[in-house]
C-alpha cells in the first residue's frame, strides 16, 4: 500500500505540474566549475586521488586554515530546492547516472529533476547551513558516516525502504541506520583488503604469521625493499589489527549500534595489536618512515610485496602494470574486520518536495537498472545484492577486482557514524605515531590515548 500511495502522490503532483512545467522533461545537470579543484585539493580521504571516498578519518586532514578558507571562498554553491522540481546535490562521479535516472523519472511523471554537482565534502557542509535556511536540496548523495552529525542536527528525514530493505546488502543497511531508524538509500560499499604482488606472492597468506614469514623471506633474499607496508600514523588502515586481536573502537551492540561509553582501543586485544606493530618495527617488518604516498609508490613500483588499501588504489595499480591480487586480510587471533564505508542518498528535512524525494528513491532508484547505472559510473562494491552477485559472476577483470574487495567488506563493520567518533582519530593517531617512531612504550601510548578519548566523551 505504501508503494501505491507514493505513486498516486507522484501522479497527482505530475498532473498539477503539466501546465506549469511547459513539458520540460530534461534533467538539469549543473557541472562544477574549475574552482571545484581548489576544494578537492583539500580532500582528507585515505583515497587521496578520489574525492568520493567515504572513509575519511578526520585525523588525516592536512589542509591549513588558509587553504580551507580559500577553498570555501571559491566553493561551488548548490541551487536550492524549488516546489515541484526535485533537486539533488551529488558528487562528480554520480552525475551521469543520476542525470539519466532523472530524465527517465521526468519522462514518466513530468516532474523536473535538477542534478547539482558539488565537491564531495561540500555537500555535507553546505547542507548544514543551507538546509535550515530553506536553501538546501531535496536529496543529497553522501557517506554514511555523516549521519551522526546530520541526524543529531535535524537535517535528515527518515527513509522507509519497506520490503526493498531485503534487496540491499545488510552491512549497507546497517551503515545507514541511526538510532534504530533508516536514513539513506545505499548504493555502494567500500573496504580495504590485502593487496599483494603475484610476482612475489603467488598465493595470498591465510594467516598473519604467514604474512610476516613471507615478508621476512622476501626482504632477506633482497627481492623487495619492504615485504609488507603499513603506513605509520594511520588508524584507518591499522584498524584490522585491533579487530584481529580482539580490540575495537566502540563496543558494537547486538543490533549493530555502537556504545560510546565502552572504548576498546586499550583492552587486552588493543594492547596486543599495538604491541604487534611495535614488534614488527623492531624486527624490521615495518618502517617508521612510511607515509601513505611512500607506501603506495613502493607497491606500484614493485619494491614492496604486500600492503593494505581500498578500491581507490586500483587505477594506480593498473596504470603501473603490476600483477596485483586482492584478498581478505589474513587471520590473526580471529578474522580481522576492516572499517566499511557506504555511499547513499539521503532526504533533506528542509526540502520542499519530501514525498517526491522519498518516492524517487524508494520506488525508482531502488531497482536493478538505476543501481547498475550507479555502479558503472562509480565502480565500487554495489549495495544492491543481486548486482553484487552479477559482478561476482562476471569474467570482466574490473568486476573481479570489485568482487574481491566485496569479500573483505563482507566480514567488515560499518565505520561508526556516531558523533563521538570525531573524538577518536587525533589521539589514536598520536599513539600509533609514537610507537612507529619508537618514542614510547606501546602499552602506555595506547592507554594514554584511550584515557584521553574517554575524558573528551564524559
Amino acid at each position: 500500500m505504501r508503494k501505491y500511495f507514493r505513486l498516486v502522490i507522484l501522479l497527482v503532483i505530475a498532473s498539477m505540474l503539466l501546465s506549469a512545467c511547459g513539458g520540460d522533461t530534461a534533467a538539469t545537470p549543473v557541472p562544477a566549475t574549475a574552482t571545484t579543484a581548489a576544494v578537492e585539493a583539500t580532500a582528507t580521504t585515505p583515497a587521496a586521488a578520489d574525492a568520493t571516498s567515504t572513509t575519511a578519518p578526520e585525523a588525516e586532514a592536512t589542509a591549513t586554515t588558509a587553504q580551507v578558507a580559500e577553498a570555501t571562498a571559491t566553493m561551488v554553491k548548490g541551487e536550492p530546492s524549488k516546489e515541484g522540481v526535485l533537486t539533488l546535490w551529488v558528487q562528480r562521479l554520480a552525475v551521469p547516472a543520476i542525470t539519466a535516472a532523472g530524465k527517465e523519472f521526468t519522462a514518466k511523471y513530468n516532474i523536473p529533476v535538477s542534478v547539482q554537482e558539488l565537491e564531495f565534502g561540500s555537500i555535507r557542509d553546505q547542507l548544514k547551513t543551507a538546509g535550515p535556511a530553506g536553501e538546501g536540496p531535496d536529496i543529497i548523495a553522501g557517506a554514511h558516516d555523516w549521519l551522526g552529525e546530520l541526524v543529531t542536527n535535524g537535517l535528515l528525514e527518515p527513509l522507509d525502504l519497506g520490503d526493498k530493505t531485503a534487496s540491499f546488502d545488510p552491512v549497507a543497511i546497517q551503515a545507514f541506520t541511526y538510532e534504530g531508524k533508516q536514513y539513506g538509500l545505499p548504493y555502494a560499499l567500500e573496504a580495504i583488503a590485502l593487496l599483494y604482488n603475484k610476482d612475489y606472492v603467488p598465493t595470498p597468506p591465510a594467516t598473519w604469521e604467514e604474512l610476516k614469514a613471507t615478508a621476512k623471506k622476501l626482504q632477506d633474499e633482497g627481492k623487495v625493499d619492504q615485504g609488507f607496508v603499513l603506513m605509520q600514523g594511520d588508524p584507518y588502515h591499522s584498524f584490522p589489527l585491533w579487530t584481529g586481536f580482539g580490540g575495537y573502537v566502540f563496543k558494537q551492540n547486538p543490533d549493530g549500534t555502537y556504545d560510546p561509553s565502552d572504548i576498546g582501543l586499550d583492552n587486552a586485544g588493543g594492547q596486543k595489536a599495538i604491541k604487534e606493530i611495535d614488534q614488527m618495527i623492531k624486527d624490521g617488518l615495518l618502517r617508521k618512515d612510511i607515509t601513505g604516498q611512500i607506501g603506495e609508490t613502493l607497491f606500484v613500483t614493485g619494491k614492496s610485496a604486500m600492503t593494505v588499501g581500498g578500491p581507490w588504489r586500483l587505477a594506480d595499480m593498473r596504470k603501473a602494470g603490476i600483477k596485483y591480487g586482492i584478498a581478505p586480510l589474513p587471520t590473526m587471533d580471529q578474522q580481522p574486520k576492516p572499517f566499511v564505508g557506504s555511499q547513499g542518498f539521503m532526504v533533506s528535512a528542509f526540502g520542499k518536495n519530501k514525498d517526491i524525494a522519498k518516492a524517487f528513491l524508494t520506488e525508482f532508484m531502488a531497482a536493478e537498472g538505476p543501481m547498475e547505472q550507479m555502479y558503472k559510473a562509480d565502480p565500487r562494491i554495489p549495495a544492491w545484492k543481486s548486482l553484487q552477485d552479477k559482478v561476482a559472476a562476471s569474467s570482466d577483470p574490473n568486476d573481479q577486482d570489485i568482487a574481491a574487495f566485496a569479500k573483505s567488506a563482507a566480514v567488515g563493520m560499518p565505520m561508526p557514524a556516531i558523533p563521538q567518533m570525531s573524538s577518536v582519530w587525533e589521539d589514536w593517531t598520536k599513539a600509533i605515531v609514537l610507537v612507529f617512531q619508537q618514542q614510547e612504550e606501546p602499552g602506555k601510548a595506547i592507554t594514554d590515548a584511550a584515557n584521553t578519548i574517554r575524558g573528551k566523551l564524559k
